[in-house]
């Protein structure tokens, strides 16, 4: 399984860093972002649950 962020399509809630903040940050624009490794993460709930919350389903699971 992994995980990607649809940048062209983030808002820049930041739910996805406050739900699973070992896995997504924000960059200087607000946009959503992998950190390194998060993508290894993508089992975890905390992502899914990220996945979920997302306003715009900017956090896509693939897998």
């Amino acid at each position: 399984m992994g995980v990607s962020v649809a940048t062209d399509r983030c808002i820049g809630a930041a739910l996805c860093a406050m739900t699973a903040p070992e896995v997504f940050t924000q960059d200087d624009d607000g946009v959503g972002q992998l950190l390194p490794g998060g993508s290894e993460r993508a089992g975890d709930p905390s992502v899914k649950e990220a996945a979920r919350a997302c306003p715009v389903q900017a956090i896509i699971l693939h897998g």
